[in-house]
């Protein structure tokens, strides 16, 4: 499992720093225009997602993870293969929109290792998971940036789905899924209404769902728009690589300590990590805006992902402890509908906020939103 995460992170980050450059590719388009359909094509992705995510977590519930993990893998990979063939970004927009369908691997990945880990140790295992995926985005923009300069666009996107069918034969001829087997007390099945009564009558969990969105919304306000600030700041010159370089910097940051954050908070307590998280994400979103070259831009996205990114596995954790084994997938599908919610709200929120203002303020309201998100879930933690 830890090689398909890998392989998915891979295929989908090498196409992300160099996707709004594409698009101007298409014509000879405004900034405001190229700035706009960026955020939009980024987004409609999640838009699908947000819609099927739950659907697919109740499938996964009666039926296994391992088939829906097969489907994605194939279906993304169809997606971006056709991606190297428009001519327009409107066809783009369509083939992202579909996208959105297969787009629950990583999560759907966690919500399977989750089931079958035991409670005292969700965090480091699914943190140790964790470390597929980044790695995958760590080295995806790098090859990436690379293969774009190289080869151009199109064949990118093309080499691209060859990756993204790997991890979907990973999945079918290396993993076998165990169905567990529930304690004699639990209930072998719920009802949507009662997975929802769940969810709300918990105010931590559903602040911890709400912090999904918020967390989203920051990280995904600058990451259209990346490569169009990295353009600012140092230059045309090998664009598509330092694009990358400036991606992979956040992902090198969550390879090294997602791990750790995870076994820290299996002693510790989820809900205290997380809070220290999202505490430190804000402090480091916000020297982005203050920089003047590409390598200082590197050190902050660098110490971003230290920190954001052992927010990820500890919110699928605390789902793991909090949450009958018959409804995890469910629970977990809302969770992860709520993130893509948060993955559409933050590219358009971040390409308004750059043609209002510019790309600097992004970083002043993104850390913002960190910031008050660490408040607001201490404070609710405290009165549980």
């Amino acid at each position: 499992m830890w090689f398909a995460n890998f392989f998915i992170a891979a295929s989908m980050t090498m196409v992300i720093p160099f996707l709004s450059l594409y698009i101007e590719t298409f014509g000879n388009h405004s900034d405001k225009f190229v700035q706009k359909w960026s955020g939009w094509v980024f987004a409609i992705t999640f838009f699908t997602a947000f819609i099927v995510s739950p659907i697919w977590g109740r499938f996964g519930d009666r039926h296994g993870r391992k088939i829906f993990l097969i489907i994605a893998g194939f279906g993304l990979g169809i997606c971006v293969f056709f991606m190297g063939f428009v001519t327009n970004v409107y066809q783009l927009f369509l083939l992202r929109f579909f996208m959105g369908f297969f787009s629950g691997f990583i999560s759907m990945s966690q919500a399977f290792i989750s089931t079958q880990t035991p409670k005292h140790i969700a965090g480091k295992v699914l943190g140790t998971l964790q470390t597929g995926n980044v790695t995958g985005s760590l080295l995806g923009p790098l090859f990436g940036g690379v293969l774009a300069d190289l080869i151009g666009y199109p064949a990118t996107f093309q080499l691209t789905s060859i990756t993204l069918f790997a991890a979907a034969c990973f999945v079918l001829f290396g993993i076998r899924e165990i169905r567990i087997e529930k304690p004699s007390a639990e209930k072998t099945s719920y009802s949507s209404k009662a997975v929802l009564k769940h969810i709300i009558f918990q105010p931590v969990l559903v602040m911890v769902m709400i912090i999904s969105m918020f967390v989203q919304i920051a990280n995904f306000s600058i990451q259209p728009i990346l490569s169009l600030y990295v353009d600012q700041i140092h230059g045309p010159s090998s664009i598509a690589f330092f694009s990358g370089l400036a991606f992979s910097a956040a992902g090198l940051g969550n390879l090294l300590m997602s791990r750790n954050w995870g076994k820290l908070a299996d002693r510790v307590g989820y809900e205290k990590i997380l809070i220290l998280l999202l505490f430190l994400s804000a402090v480091f979103f916000f020297p982005g805006a203050l920089i003047h070259n590409i390598w200082q831009l590197i050190i902050v996205r660098f110490l971003l992902g230290i920190a954001i990114g052992g927010i990820i596995p500890l919110r699928t954790a605390y789902i793991r402890q909090v949450t009958p084994l018959s409804m995890q997938g469910e629970v977990l599908g809302y969770n992860t509908s709520i993130r893509f919610l948060g993955n559409i709200i933050g590219p358009v929120f971040g390409g308004w906020i750059a043609g209002l203002f510019t790309i600097s303020a992004v970083f002043y309201f993104s850390s913002a939103i960190l910031l008050f998100s660490g408040i607001a879930f201490w404070i609710t933690v405290r009165r549980q």
